[in-house]
């Protein structure tokens, strides 16, 4: 069984996917902390040739929450609407426009203010967009020790799980061993996107922007290639 464990992340960029889409089972790690300035609840997308960070408001809570107990702001539904406009006015002259508007409008129909929710459900949407049949797992759903944290509490859950063989973004190389995982029969693999690089309109490429970009200017079957692009180390 191959496993990855990702915090749920607003609209993330291509390698987000890749990691979903070349493993078994994809699981969301919402009982951790919630990290203020992170990207559980903001991305980038390009605007006039240059990025620009989305968000969408959180509401003020205790900084020690876990992300599947904290909630967006109680200007929610406005903050949507303002982020569906930006979105719109950005991306009014991409070649696929029409059905990636048609997806976050049915996205941002959810109105659960839950920010795990909200942002699981929206990658279930765009997974499903995508043809990623990647079974998913919530972290608070699984039976575990949750006392464990870091590597412990990752090879924790590949062991509730099953898992044979744990995949990690390359960023992850200077967190995990590749020998503790051995230590306890999981083989530990680190995944590198390749370079990517589409028109965007006339401008310089800006990479690793939100999918939302990925999707508003390649047909689905060309992202579908795209989520192939890459190496294990």
């Amino acid at each position: 069984m191959r496993l990855a464990i990702m915090q749920p992340y607003l609209f993330p960029y291509i390698g987000y996917f890749q990691l979903i889409n070349s493993v078994d089972e994809f699981i969301f790690h919402d009982d951790v902390q919630f990290i203020k300035g992170g990207w559980i609840n903001r991305n980038r997308i390009l605007q006039n040739g240059k990025d620009i960070f989305i968000t969408l408001g959180i509401k003020n809570d205790s900084a020690y929450k876990n992300i599947n107990e904290r909630l967006f702001s109680d200007e929610f539904e406005k903050d949507k609407k303002k982020l569906l406009r930006v979105m719109e006015n950005s991306y009014h002259k991409a070649p696929n426009v029409k059905p990636v508007l048609a997806l976050l409008y049915d996205i941002f129909s959810n109105c659960d203010t839950n920010i795990s929710s909200f942002i699981i459900e929206s990658i279930r949407k765009i997974n499903s967009y995508l043809e990623i049949s990647t079974s998913i797992k919530i972290s608070s759903c699984i039976d575990k020790n949750s006392d464990t944290k870091g590597e412990e509490r990752v090879i924790e859950l590949c062991k509730s799980c099953k898992g044979t063989e744990y995949i990690n973004p390359i960023g992850g190389m200077a967190l995990y061993s590749k020998e503790h995982f051995e230590n306890v029969n999981i083989k530990l693999k680190f995944l590198q996107t390749a370079n990517i690089e589409y028109k965007q309109f006339a401008n310089p490429f800006i990479p690793s922007l939100s999918i939302i970009d990925v999707l508003m200017f390649n047909e689905a079957a060309v992202i579908k290639e795209y989520l192939t692009k890459f190496i294990y180390k």
